[in-house]
């Protein structure tokens, strides 16, 4: 790879994230001749950190990774300049298949809940929208998302909170089913989102990245699951492709990248709603502070 090759970075590796490995593995960064390099964050990693340092290019985030520093004090912090998802990505499963599930199930049950910030916050939010009582659900913190999924494979708890395509693979496993979607059970959201320099995205070469996101996004959104899946299976070795497809199909009918890439100020409200519930922040984040125009708009 060559030293000038664009750094992709994650914070998750997920098909949930499809519209941005597709810019790579669709071969849209190829269109515009550009060469680029995906990692995932690492724990201990900070975004903003190593967007500051130039050691990344573009970051996978969320909105409300700028509202923590922000309330700190922190200046000079990287932008969001473009949506991926629009809703929330994570899916329920159970033990048993269950197609008459409703959310109070979960009431009186163990649930295995990823406790990341975002993805525990969004599923509280989603609880009180269907009416449960989020202090009546045994939720456990397993850890790491790889400790979630062994813990519930070796048995423990009636639920597990997971990205796909990891709750696909415990259905097509026979361990799991899944039986809900977080992000149909509550509104639309700036969910995930693409994070720079202000100083990166004045450049020629930001612009050019935003052409291949764009093509990208509008890709997944219109071609078929099996040829997505086709396209990114080497980014999913340890993935059946059935699963994959599955995983994708269920993003699409979804909705998650649907709309402009553009983040919208209703969704970023809607973030910051979300949030607020939480007890997460203290106060609204001004959108002009955290979100710019994608480059070359």
């Amino acid at each position: 790879m060559p030293d000038d090759a664009l750094r992709i970075m994650v914070s998750r590796h997920s098909a949930f994230y499809s519209p941005l490995i597709s810019t790579i593995a669709g071969g849209f960064l190829s269109e515009q001749s550009i060469e680029a390099t995906y990692d995932v964050l690492q724990p201990g990693q900070r975004s903003h950190i190593l967007l500051r340092e130039d050691e990344v290019d573009v970051m996978q985030s969320a909105v409300g990774s700028n509202w923590g520093p922000m309330e700190k004090g922190e200046t000079g912090l990287p932008v969001h300049f473009a949506q991926i998802n629009r809703r929330d990505g994570f899916f329920l499963a159970a033990r048993e298949r269950d197609p008459e599930f409703h959310w109070k199930k979960l009431e009186g049950a163990t649930l295995l809940a990823d406790h990341g910030r975002q993805p525990l916050l969004m599923l509280q939010y989603a609880a009180r929208e269907q009416g449960v009582g989020w202090d009546k659900i045994q939720a456990i913190d397993a850890g790491s998302v790889e400790e979630i999924d062994a813990a519930f494979r070796a048995g423990r708890a009636d639920y597990v909170h997971q990205q796909g395509p990891t709750s696909q693979q415990l259905e097509h496993d026979g361990v799991g089913y899944v039986v809900a979607s977080v992000g149909a059970a509550m509104p639309a959201v700036a969910f995930s989102s693409l994070l720079a320099t202000r100083e990166f995205l004045g450049t020629d070469r930001a612009r050019a990245f935003m052409g291949a996101f764009r093509a990208s996004r509008q890709w997944v959104r219109s071609a078929s699951a099996e040829e997505i899946a086709a396209k990114e299976a080497s980014f999913f070795p340890d993935i059946d492709r059935q699963v994959l497809v599955a995983t994708i199909a269920a993003y699409q009918k979804l909705g998650c990248w649907a709309g402009d890439p553009a983040i919208p100020r209703d969704l970023y409200e809607q973030a910051l709603d979300v949030f607020l519930h939480g007890n997460a922040i203290a106060s609204r984040h001004p959108y002009e502070d955290v979100v710019v125009p994608p480059p070359g708009e």
